[in-house]
């Protein structure tokens, strides 16, 4: 058995969400770059080179790398062998967030009641994914999501007579109807499988994963590739204004379902599809 005081939780997670918000994963700078080059509209390239600017600025000046900070998704992978002291796990995420937001001089856009609308005045609290895993571990994916991008997001329910064309056909339609919203190139998260809210997660999840890891199995890394494809297809371009590169990347992740059920999620993200990890 390993203790942990939940004050080394909240100093992490304040960290991560300072360090999200500021510099991109490595890997999904380095697929901006390398769809820059591929971009053939002159008003895409152009775009291209304002997201590298501003990808290096922020870096530079240790600001913001888009005023829209997001929603704090925090995933936490706890063993199962950890014994947590000295407070509540989650008061202390809920501190961890609050203090990379407030004194990491991130914006605040959390209101503590969806038809109120009072802003809660430090980001709190946040969205927290627990799993419980072997070992005396905890691993720490914070995930701050804006919600130009989120807003553009769908869930559908298909049967199972669905066809992979009708998959990838609702999935092209959802980054169609989103146009030029979510501040493309977008990172395109796919769940599928689970049932109503687990398809969602699983969604999201897919969204911060790794670009440049793809699905284990066959099956799926060839439908993220057909995904991809006919989303590039679609002509929106780098901010909406035409061109080759819509989206960066598709990630799918699945999970097993219902026999009368092929329940399919969209989480769309921008092209600043933001995550910071850390284990303790």
């Amino acid at each position: 058995m390993r203790d942990i005081d939940v004050s080394v939780i909240e100093n992490k997670i304040r960290d991560l969400c300072i360090e999200a918000n500021i510099h991109l994963p490595k890997a999904l700078e380095q697929c901006i770059g390398r769809c820059s080059e591929l971009e053939v509209s002159p008003a895409g390239k152009a775009v291209f080179d304002d997201i590298k600017e501003n990808i290096k600025a922020a870096a530079e000046e240790n600001i913001a790398i888009c005023q829209d900070t997001g929603m704090a998704v925090i995933f936490m992978k706890i063993g199962q062998d950890v014994h947590f002291s000295g407070g509540v796990l989650m008061d202390a995420v809920n501190r961890g967030v609050s203090r990379g937001y407030t004194e990491g001089y991130l914006r605040c856009s959390i209101v503590g009641d969806p038809l109120e609308r009072v802003n809660t005045g430090d980001n709190t609290p946040p969205v927290v994914h627990l799993e419980i895993v072997p070992g005396e571990e905890v691993q720490i994916d914070v995930c701050p999501k804006g919600f130009g991008s989120e807003n553009m997001s769908a869930v559908k329910m298909f049967t199972p007579s669905a066809t992979h064309e009708d998959i990838v056909d609702f999935v092209v339609e959802t980054v169609s109807k989103a146009g030029s919203n979510p501040c493309p190139p977008m990172v395109i998260g796919v769940g599928i499988g689970g049932n109503f809210e687990k398809c969602a997660y699983l969604a999201k999840k897919a969204l911060c994963r790794d670009v440049s890891v793809r699905n284990p199995k066959a099956l799926y890394s060839e439908l993220e590739e057909r995904m991809l494809d006919g989303i590039n297809k679609l002509g929106i371009g780098p901010q909406g204004f035409g061109g080759k590169i819509t989206a960066l990347c598709v990630n799918i992740e699945q999970a097993p379902t219902h026999i009368a059920g092929l329940p399919v999620a969209v989480n769309v993200g921008c092209h600043v599809t933001r995550h910071a990890s850390a284990v303790i």
